[in-house]
């Protein structure tokens, strides 16, 4: 697998009224730093639920802007980086790639932690209510990674796979399981047999085994909790 990639960072602003949100990136011409917390120049407004080791890359498909596109034909913001990802490239779907996939990108590696969780800030983002919870429900959501040798990465650099370790564990899969049979225990222990899961994915299928009970996304997907 080699394909070559199109990298975005951003800084934090404002989103909406009262939201503050990176998911506005810029697409970069130049080497940029990729360090174990992801890319020098690039920032998350919300440290406690996104960035971090295990989330340092957002990488989403350019494959998928055709399908949203297709949907909202009016809407002119469907186009690589909309997402907020770091890295938009082809060639590596959510059915081709897998959770613990390694690959050297320019100077750098990284390896694939977990799906991307879509979040609110999508629905503000595009002006569309549910943006995030199609994302969730369709699969085109991308995925989030590691690093594990920091380097420099530049525009047009290929993207190489190193090493696959769970290639029953395909990013699509997960996802698709992980939020449509959320209880599924056989599932969740294969999950938690794979020492490449994030730690926040491995932390909820345990609590999820133990409790028989699936934490609410509400506040997630749409930026509030349900009325009791």
């Amino acid at each position: 697998m080699s394909v070559k990639l199109d990298l975005f960072v951003g800084q934090s602003g404002k989103l909406g009224k009262d939201i503050q949100s990176a998911i506005f990136k810029h697409k970069q011409q130049q080497a940029l730093l990729l360090s174990r917390q992801g890319f020098a120049g690039d920032e998350q407004a919300d440290q406690k639920h996104h960035g971090g080791p295990d989330r340092a890359l957002h990488i989403y498909p350019q494959e998928h802007y055709a399908y949203w596109q297709q949907q909202y034909p009016e809407h002119p913001d469907f186009v690589p980086g909309a997402f907020g990802e770091n890295i938009s490239l082809t060639g590596m779907t959510e059915e081709q790639v897998c959770i613990g996939d390694v690959f050297q990108i320019g100077q750098a590696t990284v390896q694939i932690s977990q799906p991307r969780s879509p979040c609110f800030k999508l629905n503000l983002r595009f002006g569309v209510p549910d943006m995030a919870l199609q994302l969730q429900l369709t699969g085109r959501a991308g995925y989030l990674l590691r690093v594990l040798e920091p380097g420099l990465v530049t525009p047009g650099d290929s993207v190489c796979l190193l090493q696959r370790n769970w290639p029953d564990l395909t990013v699509r899969i997960v996802a698709w399981q992980f939020f449509n049979y959320p209880l599924n225990s056989l599932f969740l222990k294969q999950l938690l047999a794979c020492d490449a899961l994030s730690d926040s994915w491995q932390a909820k299928a345990r609590l999820r085994l133990e409790q028989g009970y699936v934490e609410d996304w509400s506040k997630r997907l749409f930026g509030f909790l349900p009325r009791s």
